[in-house]
């Protein structure tokens, strides 16, 4: 399934001015490095402890920044690095919070490597396009 998406994702990017050598197989990691964010950080904000409301918030982000990428019409280079930059931003918020607890919650050490895999996911997508432009 990866496969196909990559395909018709590239088929898309193909017609979209500065998008056109986008590296297919680091946007997949980032989704699904996002994906795998969201889904901890929505474990973990059910705990009930103070990293709740930054876990919550940073699945949204998470979430935001993966449909992005599976609709690129539309999408800039210049919108997507900045889009790239909010969702690390705030895995760094959630990752900071959920480490405070990290020696007593299982959760919140899963979710802050969770949101740490994420933004180096989206480090990596970031540097790729910088090296296009």
């Amino acid at each position: 399934m990866d496969m196909m998406m990559k395909d018709m994702m590239s088929n898309d990017m193909m017609s979209m001015p500065g998008m056109e050598s986008m590296d297919m197989t680091l946007m997949q990691a980032c989704m699904d490095a996002c994906s795998a964010c969201e889904q901890a950080c929505t474990v973990c904000s059910t705990q009930m402890m103070d990293c709740s409301p930054a876990c919550m918030n940073c699945a949204d982000m998470c979430n935001t920044m993966m449909r992005s990428m599976l609709r690129m019409q539309g999408m800039t280079p210049a919108a997507m690095m900045s889009m790239l930059d909010a969702c690390m931003a705030m895995c760094q918020v959630c990752m900071d919070k959920c480490m405070e607890h990290a020696d007593m919650s299982e959760v919140c050490k899963m979710c802050a490597q969770s949101c740490k895999a994420c933004m180096d996911a989206c480090m990596a997508m970031k540097d790729s396009m910088m090296r296009m432009g």
